[in-house]
């Protein structure tokens, strides 16, 4: 697919309607949601974590109201720094999420597949995307919007209350993990300038 960031000239707004060009299905058009093999209704989406605990009439209305992304490999759905008012839930493929480097080397920080979601930052800070992600197979996604979470909201506000606990349940858990690397990985540092200090010393 076309990636207008590869276009050096490309404008500021282009950048902001990246989202835009990918291969969109209208809610109102598109085949039943499927996962996998399974039928994307009100239990298919409560499978997923984001979805977990909502009712039966919350799911339906947002099986109902939510586009489909299909997009091939190689396609990046977003890229670091650009704006950012959607997040998306895995169907099928496998994303991988890049952070670049200072020296402006792409590095692959975690690679998301089914039931994971991504881009929720931008959703609640309103600020630039903190990483890029790029399909790394033929991807289907679930794209929800700033607008699709007000319409939650004033459809049911609890059912809104839930997917927002449910973003900050995923969210504290990767701040754990993240914890945990930078801890170690600073022992590894702390540990290795030791025992090279010990060495000259002696």
């Amino acid at each position: 697919m076309n990636d207008p960031h590869n276009n050096p000239d490309a404008s500021r707004k282009s950048r902001d309607q990246a989202e835009e060009h990918l291969d969109i299905v209208p809610s109102s058009t598109r085949a039943p949601l499927t996962f996998g093999a399974a039928d994307l209704g009100p239990a298919a989406l409560r499978n997923i974590g984001l979805f977990g605990a909502l009712p039966d009439a919350a799911l339906e209305h947002l099986a109902a109201h939510l586009d489909i992304l299909d997009v091939d490999p190689g396609t990046y759905i977003f890229r670091e720094g650009d704006h950012g008012n959607c997040m998306y839930v895995v169907l099928q493929g496998d994303m991988e999420v890049l952070k670049k480097s200072k020296g402006g080397t792409d590095t692959r920080v975690a690679v998301l597949g089914p039931g994971d979601w991504f881009g929720e930052m931008a959703v609640i800070d309103v600020q630039a995307r903190s990483a890029s992600v790029m399909t790394a197979s033929p991807g289907r996604l679930i794209k929800i919007s700033a607008p699709d979470l007000d319409r939650l909201y004033r459809f049911d506000v609890k059912s809104y209350s839930l997917i927002v606990l449910n973003v900050a349940r995923e969210m504290s858990r990767r701040l754990r993990v993240a914890d945990g690397i930078l801890a170690d990985l600073i022992a590894n540092v702390v540990d290795g300038y030791a025992k090279s200090h010990t060495k000259t010393s002696a």
